[in-house]
């Protein structure tokens, strides 16, 4: 008789993981299970074996980061609203680093790629209105604009919460959003206004430029 999943198990065990990436620790099947309730005949009942789990763990860093996504309110602003989506991006690569390390890790497929694409389709549906209020140019291809927008995001992040530079680095977010929506026909004093107020600061309190 198959082993029935339970989805308590499922999510202690990629909690477990993403501790382990945290604190960095081997993770091997042993380890996972070690100081659980569980054996490691949970985690073949769970994910097929360890493959799964960092399979199940690329899929978690997505669905956290739709979830953030999805908290952002938009407003009758794109440009406010693309930018805050950026820096909700932004915030929860910060919030979770050990799964923002795993989720862009191509050599471990995703469980349901459809849904990871689902998250750059916040970004894209913001680019076209955008373009439908004239604040993008008619010629704009909301899909490109869109994953320049996450690039420059993703770089920079990169460089913070997995890299070597200190998180105030993120400050120049908002001036490199600002370059690139002007360079997409933007206004430009009406574009800085835009982002200022869509640039809710990603860094943690106490941590922004000049915190001692």
């Amino acid at each position: 008789m198959p082993r029935t999943k339970d989805p308590t198990i499922r999510t202690l065990l990629i909690e477990r993981a993403a501790h382990m990436l945290r604190t960095r620790e081997p993770i091997t099947l042993r380890s996972l299970v070690a100081g659980t309730p569980v054996s490691t005949m949970a985690v073949y009942t769970h994910f097929g074996g360890m493959d799964g789990v960092w399979k199940a763990l690329r899929q978690e860093g997505f669905t956290r980061l739709e979830a953030r996504l999805a908290t952002v309110a938009m407003s009758e602003d794109p440009v406010r609203d693309l930018t805050a989506l950026a820096a909700a991006y932004l915030r929860n690569a910060l919030d979770h680093p050990d799964l923002y390390r795993v989720m862009f890790d191509a050599n471990f497929d995703l469980e349901d790629a459809q849904a990871a694409d689902d998250t750059l389709e916040y970004l894209v549906g913001a680019v076209e209105r955008g373009r439908k209020a004239d604040r993008f140019r008619a010629d704009i291809d909301p899909l490109d604009l869109a994953i320049q927008s996450w690039a420059i995001g993703h770089g920079l992040v990169s460089l913070v919460a997995t890299g070597p530079l200190p998180r105030q680095t993120l400050d120049h977010g908002a001036p490199m959003l600002t370059a690139l929506f002007i360079g997409a026909g933007d206004q430009p004093d009406r574009c800085r206004a835009s982002v200022e107020q869509g640039w809710q600061h990603p860094l943690p309190p106490g941590e922004e430029s000049g915190a001692e």
